[in-house]
């Protein structure tokens, strides 16, 4: 990230500087928002939410202002596998409403996408809606620049309570909801349903379970493992963060410190390493990690894979046996994390755009065609009212895989909120290379991690 030019609150600042910058060029400009509208200059820097004339207008002037054109601009990362999706989305939304011309543009992966909108920023060319990876919330909202949409969700009554709770935490920020979930998905354990029915086990619900899991799955030849009861991805702490909170242990404390010298923290890895020297856990780490651990499940060298549900039907095209899927099993707490994106306004746009871009996020949100949306790109469904209509029903029995993240639907949570979490988790996934590859120390090492963990911490 840019974080690594600018210093350690490098893209916190820069991301406030920026948008200062932007919101005093449109101050002083008369120039004409792609609506055609004038350029709203009453949306403030740092803390800016919804324009409360726009919020609070009332159904009169919604109703007038929807006969009148006006075009947004939607930057995705939605690749080849979704546009097929994509396109249906935006064809039904034309027919909900033709007079909103949604210019959708692709800006590759979310690390290349959030490149683009802080260049953007710079530029004073913002897009109206983006998707936003869940992790870099933090980063856009504590600098003012996503629109609180609390007002329209109240306008509207758009029952929240009909998404997962951790989804909607994930797209808030210090109480506000800056996003709604759109492209989700969860780490959970993808399963060779063969290999463990003649084993005569299934996947631990606990960690207590692990150790007979393992032993009735392992095969070794002498000392070297020929078959791996089970994989987990060490290349991204994305996948080892539900761990350290199932296993009781904290990644920030409660002041604000470090949390990975603590007992209940470091008690993941030392798990990992004692199921490692076992010869039971496969823990791939470094380029090209992820490629070869699916070789090595899709080759039944490896019986069950931690893994993003995103690939869940990838796994189930491509292997040659039937794929069950299990969640992540329970220590003193149960869950997952979640992956994917969000969809987020930005903040400083007109107002017949904001208005347009509310419409539009609350129809890709809807619970209408969330099903639909979800068949053609293989992420979860985010509606419980979408699972309970026949739709819903039909997905569940033709992909019963999909169930059993869906049984914890509300136990699918938001990584740590913080805008320096790119950073400092950085430094254990270091130290979970470090023990993949080479084994070492947990205390010591986990006590340095903490203490540069503390020194970036100081800067926030």
């Amino acid at each position: 990230m840019l974080k690594s030019i600018f210093g350690r609150k490098g893209l916190f600042l820069l991301l406030t500087l920026i948008f200062a910058f932007s919101s005093l060029v449109a101050c002083n400009s008369s120039s004409e928002g792609k609506g055609g509208t004038t350029q709203d200059t009453s949306a403030g820097a740092k803390g800016s939410t919804v324009n409360s004339a726009t919020a609070n207008q009332t159904s009169a002037t919604s109703q007038a202002e929807a006969v009148e054109p006006v075009t947004i601009q939607y930057w995705h990362s939605h690749g080849d596998t979704q546009v097929e999706g994509l396109n249906y989305m935006l064809e039904e939304f034309k027919k909900a409403y033709p007079h909103i011309t949604v210019e959708a543009v692709f800006q590759g992966g979310y690390g290349d996408l959030e490149k683009k909108l802080i260049a953007s920023l710079a530029a004073g060319n913002l897009p109206t809606v983006t998707v936003l990876e869940s992790a870099s919330i933090p980063h856009f909202a504590e600098s003012g620049i996503l629109a609180e949409i609390e007002p329209f969700i109240q306008r509207d009554q758009v029952d929240l309570d009909d998404f997962s709770k951790g989804m909607l935490r994930a797209y808030s920020y210090n109480g506000k909801q800056v996003g709604l979930p759109l492209v989700v998905s969860a780490s959970v354990f993808i399963y060779n349903k063969a290999m463990l029915d003649e084993a005569g086990v299934k996947p631990p619900e606990t960690w207590a379970e692990v150790p007979a899991f393992a032993e009735a799955l392992t095969i070794k030849e002498g000392n070297t493992t020929t078959r791996h009861a089970f994989a987990i991805p060490g290349w991204s702490a994305w996948y080892y963060d539900p761990w350290i909170i199932n296993g009781g242990g904290q990644i920030i404390d409660e002041n604000g410190q470090s949390g990975l010298n603590q007992e209940g923290t470091k008690k993941f890895l030392k798990n990992f390493q004692t199921w490692k020297e076992n010869g039971w856990l496969l823990l791939p780490y470094g380029k090209g990690a992820s490629g070869e651990m699916k070789q090595l499940f899709l080759d039944q060298k490896v019986a069950m894979v931690e893994h993003t549900s995103a690939n869940i039907d990838w796994y189930i095209e491509n292997a040659g046996f039937e794929i069950g899927v299990s969640f992540l099993p329970a220590d003193m707490n149960r869950e997952t994390h979640i992956g994917g994106a969000g969809i987020v306004i930005m903040n400083d746009i007109p107002d017949a755009e904001k208005e347009a871009a509310w419409q539009f996020v609350n129809f890709m949100t809807s619970a209408e065609h969330n099903i639909a949306f979800t068949d053609f790109t293989g992420y979860l469904p985010t509606r419980k009212s979408a699972l309970a209509s026949e739709a819903g029903q039909r997905f569940l029995t033709e992909k019963p895989q999909y169930k059993a993240i869906l049984d914890w639907f509300d136990n699918v949570n938001p990584r740590i909120q913080h805008p320096a979490y790119g950073e400092f988790r950085k430094l254990y996934e270091e130290v979970v290379g470090k023990i993949s590859l080479e084994g070492g120390d947990v205390d010591q090492l986990m006590e340095q991690a903490a203490k540069q963990m503390n020194e970036i911490l100081e800067d926030y």
